[in-house]
């Protein structure tokens, strides 16, 4: 039972969605005051009444029941007590009933989801520029097929523009096709950087890289065999480190897709006077809603990043009738996301309001802003690796015993960058700093991974739960009981707000929780009935720090 809908149900409130109330209702730091409460503060304005009034008012009509066993109003809040054994006997039995599917609903049933993200650049290397991104949409397509919606993940490839014309005369002055073979990525970054210095010394090398892509455009045999090239080791490579992440797609479909689909955008935006021409440039003006112009084509006719996107945007709309499309791109890109929004909503198409850039924070250096042209960056695969070694180090310190102990260290060391990854709110820019992913102190994934295996261990020795009665719950029992029951309601505010820390922050706390527990309560005491209660306990923190970390797209191990 979801208790904090079950009260807002049974308040409804005139003027306010169940859901709405539901989002407000929290619990107590002081558990003697009850175990929900809700803060009447953002009813005043809407009601017209000081929120104590409108907590004595609440609280008279409220009737108590089964479930919600006593009501108080306290200074502008409403407190609710509940019946505590019944809640823990139900929420036991229906965790150890679901298991993998607790916290699952079906709310999205029937709907289509687009998400665009990771969008890496081919022949330019996964960077940790680049783990945001791709972990934040992981995670929200993950989340969201849980709750019922089909989920289309699209990896949206920078595959088009200048800078392939920059590589094939890269290329051609510099590399040749075995080294390009050989050297793989590394080889396409070295002469991408090279161009660019070069280019800083004889500018003309500019207007032959434009050249070589005007080729491509046109289909040219040889430019486009090279790009093809480019793109197959691009892929190669990167599908090695999304598999190491967890990540997956269902669509590839990259700019040079929309190339044929452009036309069509820029003759629609003619028939409905949308475009104007300014300095040769074709535009959609965007003053009168306070935004600099969209431009959709050069003076030389070539398209730009928004005519792709609305196109993309059109393309997704037809394919897959999507409820909502995320975006989720840095937040850098938000005048280009208000820009391109706003024009498919004056081409009339009302699903525009269903387009949602989720933004994040940027990833820097200590030492500055990462630049692939100047060859400033911090490779991802580099990361992954140093933290799968320190990972394995300490299990050779600690559990030289330890069976499997590279699959284990590969779990713990990846997990350690993604939940590194996705633990803030997502909109905070990060510094990225070695110690801080390597370091496994604290509140941190291999903490929460340690508290699973812990649950294996303990459930190993002691045995599964079998039947039992409700006890008079201590403390710590009673808050790992509460901190269960609040996972569905974590899983549908991270979806709500596109947040995937929230499900990280609860594991942490789910993990802290049970730890007071495991310290103040033996769980394989004499007493057959309280045994019982208390390995359901663990078998049930087991499932849900399981579930969580799958949603994260993390893997848990039974020994560390």
């Amino acid at each position: 039972m979801d208790c904090k809908q079950y009260i807002a149900e049974k308040l409804n409130i005139d003027g306010f969605d169940a859901g709405e109330v539901a989002g407000y209702i929290e619990t107590p730091p002081d558990t003697t005051l009850g175990d929900y409460a809700l803060p009447c503060f953002f009813l005043a304005k809407i009601l017209r009444s000081s929120p104590v009034k409108i907590a004595e008012t609440l609280k008279n009509n409220f009737t108590t029941d089964q479930v919600i066993t006593e009501v108080n109003a306290v200074g502008g809040y409403l407190n609710f007590k509940i019946n505590r054994a019944g809640f823990a006997k139900s929420l036991l039995s229906e965790i150890a009933e679901k298991g993998a599917k607790y916290g699952a609903d079906t709310l999205g049933e029937g709907k289509t989801i687009c998400i665009d993200y990771s969008s890496i650049n081919i022949a330019k290397p996964f960077h940790i520029g680049h783990l945001s991104t791709t972990v934040i949409g992981s995670a929200l397509c993950k989340i969201l097929r849980f709750l019922g919606y089909k989920v289309v993940g699209i990896n949206h490839l920078g595959d088009y523009g200048t800078q392939f014309g920059k590589l094939i005369v890269a290329y051609k002055l510099w590399s040749s096709r075995e080294q390009v073979i050989s050297g793989r990525l590394k080889e396409l970054t070295r002469i991408y950087v090279k161009f660019h210095e070069e280019a800083k010394l004889n500018p003309a090398l500019e207007d032959d890289a434009r050249h070589y892509f005007h080729l491509i455009e046109r289909g040219d045999k040889e430019s486009n065999e090279l790009f093809g090239l480019f793109k197959k080791i691009t892929l190669e490579e990167v599908d090695r480190i999304y598999k190491m992440l967890n990540v997956s797609f269902d669509s590839y479909a990259g700019e040079s897709f929309y190339n044929d689909k452009m036309a069509a955008v820029v003759e629609e935006l003619k028939e409905k006077n949308l475009l104007t021409i300014s300095d040769g440039a074709s535009i959609v003006n965007l003053d009168e809603y306070g935004m600099p112009p969209c431009l959709i084509l050069k003076s030389d006719g070539s398209s730009l990043y928004a005519t792709r996107d609305i196109a993309a945007a059109i393309y997704r709309k037809n394919t897959y009738d999507f409820h909502k499309c995320l975006y989720v791109v840095a937040y850098q890109q938000n005048l280009h996301f208000k820009q391109f929004f706003k024009v498919i909503e004056l081409m009339g198409r009302e699903w525009a309001k269903d387009l949602v850039h989720v933004a994040y924070g940027m990833v820097s250096l200590e030492s500055g802003s990462m630049s692939t042209r100047e060859g400033k960056v911090v490779l991802l695969e580099d990361v992954i690796n140093k933290t799968v070694e320190k990972a394995l180090k300490v299990i050779e310190e600690k559990n030289p015993a330890l069976k499997d102990k590279e699959r284990t260290a590969k779990a713990v060391g990846t997990g350690a960058v993604i939940f590194g990854a996705l633990s803030n709110n997502k909109i905070k820019d990060i510094v990225f700093s070695y110690d801080r992913v390597l370091s496994f102190e604290g509140e941190t994934c291999p903490y929460v991974q340690y508290t699973v295996t812990r649950c294996f261990s303990v459930l190993k020795k002691t045995g599964k739960p079998k039947d039992f009665t409700v006890p008079d719950m201590c403390e710590a029992e009673y808050a790992v009981i509460s901190e269960l029951g609040r996972f569905p309601s974590v899983i549908k505010s991270a979806a709500e707000k596109y947040e995937p820390s929230f499900i990280t922050r609860y594991a942490v706390d789910l993990a802290q929780t049970f730890s007071k527990f495991y310290i103040d309560c033996k769980i394989a005491c004499e007493d057959e009935n309280l045994r019982n209660f208390r390995l359901a306990i663990t078998d049930a923190v087991k499932t849900v720090l399981i579930n969580a970390l799958t949603l994260l797209g993390i893997d848990y191990v039974e020994e560390m």
